[in-house]
């Protein structure tokens, strides 16, 4: 309960109020960090998920066009090498990702407090996270955008909410067009994580064209006609092909 109140807690603490050693408190913090429910620093811990309000509930929410994400998911890993520096963007589809990057030696950068807690179970990969004022799951600000143009970032993987051929990529919260645009101004390739869904869609702030991006990576739903559309319209598309 100490930890639910306070999000973090010390050992110290927890073994006063429990009554029991030292040691067991670390064995025990050691264990529900394996099942992802806390992180463990130096002399105590903090909640894993901010969000999660300790161990009431685990369940993320339910996530719409979940097959298209696995695929564009799956495609993004081809993209992805062993030492790769690489910036995931916030978002539900780069957060899936996430869950399929193994664990391995990765840099990633992120401002997507979900994406934070999948990786910091990943032991292997060097997780970096920018500061910055939180927007929903999204951490931004100009101490974040300031922080991610000191950065060398080889490939950065970025949400959109429509993919429009007038518009290019929109999003509906402008206190994130400053923090993509930094990752796509500071990475050496960008690719920008879409379903099939949001192509033809416009919301109300753009952060990029299409010449601002490496490659757009989609799932196999989208149509041959659209695909075509796009790339007539300056689009490198990338496409997920499912098995015969």
């Amino acid at each position: 309960m100490a930890l639910l109140a306070s999000r973090e807690v010390t050992v110290q603490e927890l073994s006063e109020r429990l009554n029991v050693t030292g040691k067991t408190i670390r064995e025990d913090l050691a264990k529900l960090e394996e099942k992802g429910l806390l992180l463990r620093i130096h002399g105590g811990a903090v909640l894993a998920q901010s969000d999660q309000l300790g161990i009431l509930s685990q369940q993320e929410p339910l996530v719409r066009h979940a097959p298209e994400k696995t695929e564009i998911a799956e495609l993004a890993l081809q993209y992805i090498e062993l030492g790769d520096i690489i910036a995931l963007d916030g978002g539900s589809t780069t957060l899936e990702i996430a869950k399929k990057l193994p664990n391995q030696s990765l840099t990633v950068i992120t401002n997507d407090v979900h994406i934070i807690a999948e990786l910091s179970r990943k032991d292997a990969i060097q997780l970096v996270v920018p500061g910055g004022y939180r927007v929903r799951n999204m951490l931004a600000g100009a101490e974040a955008e300031a922080y991610i143009r000191k950065l060398n970032i080889k490939k950065a993987f970025l949400s959109a909410t429509g993919v429009h051929p007038e518009f290019g990529f929109t999003i509906y919260t402008g206190d994130l067009t400053a923090f993509k645009r930094a990752l796509l101004e500071t990475s050496q390739s960008s690719y920008v994580v879409v379903d099939h869904h949001k192509f033809g869609q416009g919301a109300l702030f753009t952060f990029a064209d299409f010449q601002d991006i490496t490659t757009i990576i989609t799932d196999a739903g989208i149509a041959a006609d659209t695909a075509e559309q796009y790339r007539q319209a300056g689009a490198n598309l990338a496409i997920y092909e499912r098995m015969k």
